[in-house]
């Protein structure tokens, strides 16, 4: 559903929703840019920003800008649920015609909103912002998203994922109320926003290097986040588990084959090395099999459970609305 604007407000033509993390430095800089940006370009708007549970003042500095500005509206979870999550909890309190996911490290240049919101307008309803560059970023940080796009395109199958990655986009009404139906909890919404279809389209820009503070995107997130889009769109590790263990029984075969042989012509098969050698390559095999079966079964054992996405810890909008929003979820 979407949420009902206040008495007497007309709902915003775009919502600006960004998932904030120890990032009290950044957020008064990107108030700044937007207010500079979306207000000399005419544009009705509203910045819906959730404090992913910072350790910092980060709900603060919103605080002040929601008392500072009405178009600015914040919430705080209760526990850190990763941007993905704190993303999907703004979509979920956005009110515009449209709604753009943007970061609050400044990476991404609210500037290119406009674009974003010119392409809307001429009838595109997912408009992607791919990176052409990125500046300030580590090798090791590239290689792995070039590794994690290759994957998704690749393997998973969604090929419609820019080569170089996207995070930055914005959606249409239409493409929000869409979204808002889904309630996976391990699952990368980026690339369900691309599984979902709908008339997507693209622009480029340069990827800036953060502004500052550092980035909570560890490595262990990193890899769940390839291990969440991989068994979310994907059957192919269930499907090589199949393969794999079809190809270890032909080669067991073939070994026994190997050893019968030698035994009806008199030079049985000997030695503790090889024996060994068998069982430990076969039960490393298989316990990695368990162990990429695990991790279907237990996203498929979280999704039953039914537990909330997230919790709201506070907010700078009224309780009322508050409570709105939490039924939206």
């Amino acid at each position: 559903m979407q949420l009902p604007s206040r008495p007497g407000e007309t709902a915003p033509t775009l919502s600006v929703v960004t998932a904030a993390y120890n990032e009290v430095a950044n957020l008064p800089v990107l108030y700044e840019r937007l207010v500079s940006t979306l207000d000399g370009a005419g544009l009705s708007w509203e910045w819906v920003i959730v404090d992913d549970h910072s350790r910092d003042g980060t709900f603060g500095a919103i605080a002040a800008l929601a008392a500072r500005d009405p178009r600015v509206r914040g919430m705080r979870l209760s526990r850190n649920s990763g941007s993905h999550l704190a993303l999907s909890c703004g979509i979920n309190s956005s009110r515009g015609e449209c709604a753009a996911l943007l970061a609050a490290d400044l990476q991404d240049p609210p500037e290119s909103l406009l674009r974003l919101v010119e392409k809307w307008r001429a009838g595109s309803q997912v408009v992607w912002a791919v990176r052409a560059k990125r500046e300030g970023e580590k090798t090791s940080t590239l290689l792995f998203a070039q590794l994690y796009y290759w994957i998704m395109r690749r393997i998973v199958g969604l090929h419609d994922i820019a080569p170089t990655g996207a995070d930055f986009l914005l959606m249409d009404r239409r493409v929000v109320e869409a979204f808002r139906q889904f309630q996976e909890t391990n699952v990368s919404m980026l690339a369900l926003i691309t599984w979902m279809g709908f008339r997507q389209s693209s622009i480029e820009y340069v990827k800036q290097a953060r502004l500052h503070g550092s980035s909570g995107w560890s490595f262990r997130k990193k890899f769940k986040l390839v291990v969440d889009s991989v068994t979310s769109f994907s059957y192919i590790p269930i499907r090589m588990m199949s393969y794999g263990g079809v190809g270890v029984a032909l080669l067991g075969f073939a070994y026994a084959a190997f050893v019968l042989l030698h035994a009806f012509t008199g030079r049985p098969v000997s030695g503790w090395a090889s024996i060994m050698v068998v069982v430990l390559v076969l039960g490393g095999f298989q316990i990695l099999l368990m162990g990429v079966l695990g991790e279907y079964i237990w996203r498929t054992l979280d999704e039953t459970r039914r537990r909330p996405r997230f919790l709201i810890e506070d907010a700078t909008a009224p309780a009322g609305e508050l409570g709105e929003r939490t039924r939206a979820r």
